[in-house]
């Protein structure tokens, strides 16, 4: 696929140079193309690179926008004027639910065992929802930080049903041992690869609800998996003793 960007900024055949370089190292690249006089950039790519991973790259001094087909500049995602918490209030609502919902399942009788599994059901029940809603985007989204899915494409699009099957064996009661040690699996795999773009100031969409809403990659997906990863931790501990 191709498209064209509008860039500013530039002033010299050197700065087009510059530009060039910076944006044809990102990954899924293929070729590029940078004219001073329509400070455009057109860049054929194997597959969607999100705007904020191009704009990641390049110097402050440069700006870069997207055009449509009829060559008029389109306007940003207004997500990009939020403040993080403001961008992030949906994944902090459905934790809100899912701890939630949690405690009234054991609320009468309460044991924090099955509280940790009731709630890590429900979060692989309904983030793999949001992750099926678009099972050709999600891949794409979620290679772009996961180790496994940049080496192994085809695990991208199986890993919505891994939530669900996951989340139901945690609810069923079923095989939790090893629902337990495949949750430690790929979710330390994942953490890997966030860490990773947070340490590198990398400007991506997290993958974690899909594509139907436009999440940024930061801290609390770190802590969204960290979370997960201690009580699955936990519930294997207490499975030993």
């Amino acid at each position: 696929m191709k498209h064209t960007y509008k860039i500013t900024g530039m002033t010299c055949n050197g700065c087009v140079a510059s530009v060039a370089d910076k944006l044809s190292k990102i990954e899924g690249v293929q070729k590029i193309d940078v004219s001073l006089e329509r400070a455009e950039a057109e860049i054929e790519m194997a597959s969607h690179i999100p705007l904020n991973t191009l704009k990641s790259v390049l110097p402050k001094k440069y700006s870069i926008a997207n055009i449509d087909g009829l060559g008029s500049e389109m306007p940003l995602d207004s997500s990009e004027e939020k403040t993080k918490l403001q961008q992030l209030k949906p994944l902090l609502l459905i934790f809100l639910y899912l701890f939630s919902a949690a405690i009234l399942l054991n609320y009468k009788e309460w044991d924090t065992g099955d509280f940790m599994l009731d709630f890590m059901g429900l979060f692989y029940i309904v983030f793999s929802f949001f992750k099926l809603l678009d099972l050709k985007g999600f891949p794409e989204s979620f290679r772009m930080y996961d180790p496994l899915a940049k080496v192994l494409p085809v695990y991208g699009s199986v890993y919505p049903f891994i939530e669900l099957g996951l989340g139901l064996l945690f609810l069923m009661r079923f095989q939790i041992t090893a629902a337990l040690v495949l949750t430690i699996l790929i979710l330390g795999i994942t953490t890997i690869g966030v860490t990773k773009t947070l340490l590198d100031k990398k400007n991506i969409r997290c993958a974690c609800l899909g594509t139907a809403l436009k999440l940024p990659m930061t801290e609390a997906t770190f802590i969204e998996n960290f979370i997960m990863l201690v009580m699955a931790i936990s519930m294997l501990v207490i499975q030993f003793i």
